[in-house]
């Protein structure tokens, strides 16, 4: 189950546990128990001191086990191996339950154990998913620090069937009390603030009592955590407001171009990021979406940036690193069934369509990656490209060309998404993908069960237009230093119109405008 390198670095995290806890494992006589046995036998023989396995549980879902500390009302479950990236997940669920302290800020773990109230909560997650562990994580330290939390980790894989019943097409999908609370990737704090009613009014006004800072960095991804350390390094006061920190960065599966860096996955570049940063002396205030800028009233006066929450932070100048998002097709069904069918991460919910049909919109190399990875897992693959010919790089085209389950229509315009039955029904999910060929006008209806929207990217600048001047794209236009037309701001990453939207572009953009921003400090005193 294990190799003998996972095995030693399990033993070493193990020598962690401090307090005596129980694995309560429900078993059947199906080759995911035996598996699931040969595990657990393994985690318990690594620390047989202080770790004591049952396998006499009598849960529904089979295999599964629970963790229970000794005299401890905790409910905390993970049914199906939590393996791949959910290994991780596991580990720290064994450490904290075995007493071992997250690295998690006290006012956050406050929160959660004032939590008040009955929190079942049942989260769905594939192995593939980059974007589980998270609120994995964060749903299973809840459970461990409250009592009135319970959580229960599921594998989609493991539970096919289920998974189908309750018609789960995207994760990770959280299910609260029966209902679905939420889906995609969620930390800890946007989880309790969304239980904590209060939250919200408090956060703001404790923002809002903030000293301005000398510079303020709106935008938690490579560009703006490069713009709060080279700030930072100045010795100057500096603040991050990030509604996700690491951004889009997060959503990325490989990364293998980042100079001086081989190779690393989003989540773990992101979480670099967030610790580079955190290693000055920056003040970090995540889950904060930027909802107005009011510029200086004169010059060296004070930058209003107003928060979604009601919270402003003011600041002599600032850098945005908004970053950019998904492009949305914009067709008829895609928004009535998102994470219904409709999903825009493949290595995500890739693995729930297996042996299903699915389509791919977009030929750029995305799409076309996509489409590659997909091919591996479901029936059939349709890829939708608008332009008369893929835009991806050709070494990409022709691997896709030689895959026997995948179909490529060119010059073919998307008109729908679809999720009707044979009656004209609505099913509640896709069934189906309209596309015109502009060619000849014709138009044509592919049956299938997924739709992976890969289409490129539009700027976070929505909430800027009137004040910022933007490109027709909504790209924040700014000059060779970073400037934009707004006295003592500055811009970087994705956001503007700087061309080839790369990491290493994006975090260069950065330093670039933190050391523009302290410039201009200099000169306007």
């Amino acid at each position: 189950m294990l190799d003998d390198t996972l095995k030693a670095q399990l033993a070493a995290y193990l020598e962690r546990v401090q307090q005596p806890f129980e694995i309560v494992a429900s078993l059947s006589d199906s080759e995911n128990s035996r598996e699931m046995l040969a595990l657990l036998q393994t985690i318990q023989g690594l620390r047989a001191d202080k770790i004591t396995l049952r396998t006499d549980g009598q849960d529904e879902r089979k295999p599964s086990f629970s963790l229970r500390r000794e005299g401890a009302d905790t409910s905390l479950r993970f049914a199906g191996l939590p393996l791949g990236h959910e290994f991780t997940s596991l580990v720290l669920a064994l450490l904290w339950t075995g007493g071992h302290p997250p690295k998690v800020e006290p006012e956050v773990i406050d929160s959660i154990r004032a939590l008040d109230g009955d929190f079942r909560f049942e989260v769905y997650m594939s192995l593939s998913c980059h974007n589980c562990p998270d609120v994995v994580q964060a749903l299973s330290l809840m459970a461990i620090l409250n009592p009135k939390v319970r959580t229960t980790v599921i594998e989609g894989g493991a539970f096919q069937e289920e998974v189908e019943r309750r018609e789960i097409m995207a994760v990770p999908m959280v299910f609260l009390n029966g209902e679905v609370f939420g889906s995609g990737r969620m930390g800890v704090e946007e989880i309790v603030a969304r239980l904590d009613t209060n939250a919200a009014a408090r956060d703001a006004a404790k923002l809002s009592a903030k000293d301005p800072y000398d510079v303020l960095v709106i935008g938690g991804g490579p560009a703006g955590a490069a713009a709060a350390v080279y700030a930072a390094r100045k010795g100057i006061r500096t603040g991050v407001a990030a509604e996700r920190f690491g951004g889009q960065v997060n959503d990325t599966l490989a990364i293998e171009n980042y100079i001086s860096v081989l190779e690393t996955d989003g989540p773990k570049f992101a979480a670099a990021l967030e610790a580079h940063t955190r290693a000055y002396d920056v003040d970090i205030m995540n889950l904060q979406r930027a909802d107005a800028l009011v510029p200086a009233a004169s010059e060296g006066g004070l930058i209003e940036v107003k928060l979604a929450n009601g919270g402003v932070l003011k600041s002599r100048t600032v850098i945005l690193s908004t970053g950019a998002r998904w492009r949305n097709v914009n067709v008829p069904g895609e928004a009535e069934y998102k994470n219904k069918g409709v999903a825009y991460c493949p290595h995500c919910d890739g693995p729930l369509f297996k042996g299903k049909r699915t389509a791919v919109i977009g030929g750029g190399n995305s799409g076309v990656e996509a489409a590659i990875d997909l091919a591996g897992i479901v029936a059939h693959v349709t890829l939708i490209e608008f332009a008369d010919q893929l835009k991806a790089d050709a070494v990409l085209v022709r691997k896709l060309q030689s895959l026997p389950n995948v179909s490529i229509h060119t010059n073919a315009q998307t008109t729908e998404i679809i999720g009707v039955d044979q009656d004209g029904q609505d099913t509640g999910k896709v069934t189906g993908l309209k596309y015109k060929d502009r060619a000849t006008g014709e138009e044509h209806l592919v049956p299938l069960e997924g739709v992976f929207v890969q289409i490129g990217l539009v700027p976070n600048t929505e909430w800027l237009r009137g004040t910022v001047e933007l490109s027709r794209f909504g790209e924040i236009i700014v000059d060779a230093r970073g400037a934009t037309n707004v006295p003592g701001v500055f811009a970087a990453g994705d956001a503007t119109t700087v061309p080839y939207k790369q990491i290493v572009i994006a975090a260069g953009d950065g330093a670039k405008a933190a050391l523009s921003a302290f410039d201009h400090l200099i000169r306007h005193g």
